[in-house]
């Protein structure tokens, strides 16, 4: 059998593996890559992977990182079942839907420029057409259900605790004989956080192929982060200061609001405009609210109770462009929770844009950022970045709260990996840069006695 990772080796995102048994090829996760034009130029399907020769599809989860890519397999003449939990099947289409979208916006403007030098027009990666095409693909399944794919292959989904549907891979392969057990992690999450359950104890695995994003470093505790977010916006909310959040639309403007929420009905901080702007944010919120019964049992009761929403009156929904706009006018105390979380594309560009120059606004970072990103250049603390090729120069508050990371810090991965280690499995570390592997590795080989194997991209393993 041959593995082959085309995506997320030795790099955070557009996870994908091509696994060949010989009588059936798989792929797990075709996602997309994301950060700086460089990376972004590796959105393609590998001509290895044949997407007419592929018997299946497992997607983990639904960021795009992870599912980016799968409108490109239908547009190549995929037809296969693409294999997910329920919530994710509802995640990855509403993501997709919006990741044509802007390519075609993009692409659009691109080519009104190109024509006034007749210049030939250009393409967009994938349309809204080959969205729906691979949507239609989708098999949803339940956690902990075995599904054959092929005599003598077999796989199920497991709780990730990442984002709401979010799985790990359990694939046992018995063939010529010889029975392999692999787990692949998927994002892991954190343990003891809001909404999402805690990921799954697995026991057993021969081969595991197992994410390292935050293997370098352990989170601030979670309370503690709390904590500290809390008197974040107290102290805003006194200031008179206009905060904004840069916010993935899955999973994370939702623990932000669920902890604004919480502030309001404890009382600790008044009731101010609170925006979601982000329409995908908003159908993501309202995805969550269906898929009620995926939730922790503390969230659900909110959500059942109807709880949540009355806390979150002042919540007011930013559908249109117009509205957008309308938010540079408004003064603070006010919160804006807007798209894109890497800070590379989408409304936050826009916010930053008109609000960077003003020190009387904070603009709280919860979310990784990828290379080559605008957010990355903040954290790391520039006092000039580009937007839309203008120099913007950084006077407002910058603060990073890594405590509120869907994936799980280096703690939580060895957590994960424990029960399996007494096996001694071969590990295979992905999705991570290289700093983060190699801390990880050594921790692993340091604790477990098990020596981490690093591979490449389009590098084939033999298992």
């Amino acid at each position: 059998m041959e593995i082959t990772a085309f995506g997320a080796a030795l790099d955070v995102t557009g996870s994908c593996y091509l696994i060949d048994t010989g009588s059936t090829r798989l792929l797990i996760d075709c996602g997309m890559f994301q950060g700086s034009k460089r990376i972004e130029r590796k959105n393609y399907i590998p001509r290895n992977v044949e997407p007419k020769k592929i018997d299946a599809v497992i997607l983990t989860h639904g960021h795009l990182d992870h599912c980016g890519r799968l409108p490109l397999l239908a547009k190549a003449g995929y037809k296969g079942p693409v294999y997910m939990t329920e919530p994710t099947a509802d995640i990855a289409e509403l993501i997709l839907k919006d990741s044509a979208h802007i390519q075609e916006e993009e692409i659009a403007k691109e080519n009104e420029h190109r024509a006034q030098f007749s210049m030939p027009p250009l393409e967009p990666l994938y349309t809204g057409e080959d969205v729906y095409k691979v949507c239609q693909l989708f098999y949803p399944l339940s956690y902990n259900h075995w599904k054959e794919i092929a005599p003598g292959i077999k796989f199920q989904l497991v709780e990730a605790g990442h984002i709401l549907g979010s799985a790990c891979v359990e694939l046992v392969i018995n063939q010529y004989g010889t029975k392999r057990h692999l787990v692949f992690s998927g994002d892991l999450g954190q343990w003891d956080v809001p909404i999402v359950r805690d990921p799954a104890r697995i026991t057993s695995a021969d081969t595991i192929f197992m994410e390292s994003t935050y293997g370098d470093r352990t989170h601030d505790d979670y309370q503690y982060t709390v904590d500290e977010f809390e008197q974040l916006i107290k102290h805003a909310v006194e200031q008179k200061q206009k905060v904004l959040i840069p916010t993935f639309a899955v999973a994370r403007a939702q623990q932000i609001l669920y902890q604004l929420a919480r502030m309001i009905r404890q009382k600790k901080i008044k009731s101010i405009p609170i925006f979601l702007d982000s329409p995908m944010a908003i159908a993501a919120t309202q995805i969550q609210s269906k898929h009620f019964k995926s939730m922790d049992e503390e969230s659900k009761n909110l959500e059942l109770s109807g709880q949540l929403k009355n806390d979150l009156s002042c919540l007011k929904l930013c559908q249109s462009a117009d509205e957008s706009k309308a938010l540079n006018n408004t003064n603070g105390p006010c919160i804006i929770l807007a798209g894109a979380g890497m800070c590379n594309a989408g409304r936050i560009m826009h916010h930053l844009l008109n609000n960077l120059e003003n020190s009387q606004v904070l603009v709280i970072i919860v979310g990784f950022q990828a290379r080559g990103s605008v957010g990355r250049l903040l954290v790391e603390g520039a006092r000039e970045v580009k937007i839309f090729g203008q120099t913007v120069r950084v006077k407002a508050d910058i603060k990073n709260l890594q405590g509120f990371s869907a994936h799980g810090d280096k703690d939580d991965l060895l957590r994960w990996l424990e029960p399996m280690a007494k096996n001694n499995p071969r590990v295979f570390l992905t999705h991570g840069e290289t700093n983060a592997i190699n801390e990880l590795a050594y921790t692993i080989e340091k604790k477990f006695g098990i020596s981490c194997e690093i591979p490449k991209y389009g590098e084939s393993i033999q298992v």
